[in-house]
């Protein structure tokens, strides 16, 4: 499953520079864990890249990739703290975005979720997303983030600013 998923991001990257020229983003995200993420994890902070390619005038595909940072949370016992570490992921995926108007659009990204720290293991990466574009170069997004791997599943829901160059 990691190899399939890898190349097809793989193959995305490599359509994207072959059929056209397109726009690289770069992002910045907050996010509040949800579900399970939440027990261990009081917030995070992550980075997104894209490389997407216009399809058509309302459609856009490509690769995306990132880091984030989950921060553990410290919860008090009755005689002692329970201290929970980071949690970190690179996710590898495929990008999707639909232009419903020159301003708005909704997205997704799938592909694998690469664990960097011991407490998660690698999984499923899925993140849709509804972004706004305020300019050509300056836009915001409301994202979910979920990542199925074999000990859990991890989620959160952020918010994001995204850069277009």
């Amino acid at each position: 499953m990691k190899k399939l998923l890898f190349m097809a991001a793989f193959a995305a990257f490599g359509l994207s520079t072959t059929f056209a020229q397109g726009s690289f983003k770069v992002g910045v995200n907050f996010a509040l864990p949800i579900g399970d993420a939440g027990d261990v994890s009081s917030f995070s902070l992550g980075l997104d890249a894209a490389y997407l390619i216009e399809i058509s005038e309302k459609f856009e595909v490509g690769g995306a990739t990132g880091f984030t940072n989950a921060f553990g949370k410290t919860e008090s016992l009755s005689s002692f703290d329970l201290n929970y570490d980071y949690v970190q992921f690179i996710p590898v995926a495929v990008a999707a975005r639909f232009n419903a108007t020159d301003k708005f659009y909704v997205g997704a990204d799938l592909g694998y979720a690469i664990g960097i720290t011991d407490l998660y293991y690698d999984g499923f990466y899925y993140h849709p997303r509804v972004g706004y574009s305020f300019t050509d170069m300056i836009g915001a997004n409301v994202s979910y983030t979920g990542i199925s791997a074999d000990g859990g599943d991890w989620s959160t829901i952020g918010l994001g600013v995204e850069f277009t160059f």
